[in-house]
């Protein structure tokens, strides 16, 4: 039997480190909903899961809006009437919106990159703990994707300020969210991930100067963290198997924090 056997598990997101996660989750035999802004990616995410595992389902839905939100939740509930695990990934980098070193963010890039990764994070967690907490016995497990650059920055490459800031609220959310919903039997932990192979890293992946810092930043990998090295933590966290851990940040990063790569 896999562990996730008879688990339901929410997806955000539907491409990257989310369709890696939503293909490893089937595997090991949870029934996986994912929610994403694109229609087309979800279809095509969920065409390749046809016939993996058990039954899965998806919901199209701009989690930056509290509305659709409360909707893509309720339509994995009507789906399979209970919600055991979430797996927060939906959100990106904020370049295109403006975002960048302090002195250069305009208020509105800065809210935007917030509302891309911090909102759409508080809004699935908010209401995936609902339903965890409506249950007759409450419990779930909970994951946030966080990034490296939370804590470990590199201003040289990727001062993208606001983008940081809303990763490093991530971790606070998990660890007070932790606290409170203990008692629950609801965990919450974060993953931070180094540069991983996914549509945000392509900027890295076609500059050989950049693909050279990153080889050397993340020695165990000599490069790019393919996406499913995140979701195999992810399948973890979200079992049994860790059933007494909560209030934790993994980094998977190929061995970024604990490094320096010269200039």
């Amino acid at each position: 039997m896999s562990r996730l056997t008879g688990h339901v598990c929410v997806v955000t997101g539907a491409t990257g480190i989310a369709a890696s996660a939503a293909h490893r989750l089937a595997a090991e035999g949870a029934s996986v909903f994912t929610i994403s802004v694109d229609e087309k990616e979800c279809a095509a995410l969920h065409a390749e899961l046809a016939g993996t595992g058990p039954e899965h389902g998806w919901a199209v839905g701009d989690l930056t809006d509290e509305g659709a939100t409360v909707d893509a939740f309720q339509a994995c509930i009507d789906r399979f009437g209970r919600i055991d695990g979430l797996f927060a990934v939906a959100g990106g980098s904020g370049r295109s919106l403006g975002d960048g070193p302090t002195h250069a963010i305009s208020l509105g890039a800065w809210q935007a990159t917030l509302d891309l990764n911090l909102t759409t994070s508080f809004l699935s967690v908010r209401e995936a703990i609902k339903h965890m907490l409506g249950i007759e016995v409450p419990g779930g497990s909970v994951v946030i994707t966080s990034s490296v650059l939370a804590e470990h920055p590199s201003p040289e490459r990727f001062s993208t300020h606001a983008y940081a800031t809303a990763k490093g609220a991530q971790l606070a959310l998990v660890r007070a969210a932790a606290a409170h919903y203990a008692d629950d039997h609801i965990r919450v932990n974060a993953i931070a991930p180094g540069l991983v192979q996914t549509p945000m890293s392509v900027r890295v992946r076609e500059d050989d100067e950049l693909l050279a810092y990153i080889a050397a930043k993340q020695p165990l990998v000599g490069g790019v963290i393919p996406a499913e090295d995140i979701a195999h933590t992810a399948a973890f966290l979200l079992s049994d198997e860790s059933r007494y851990v909560t209030g934790q940040v993994f980094a998977v990063d190929g061995g970024w924090s604990v490094t320096e790569a010269s200039s």
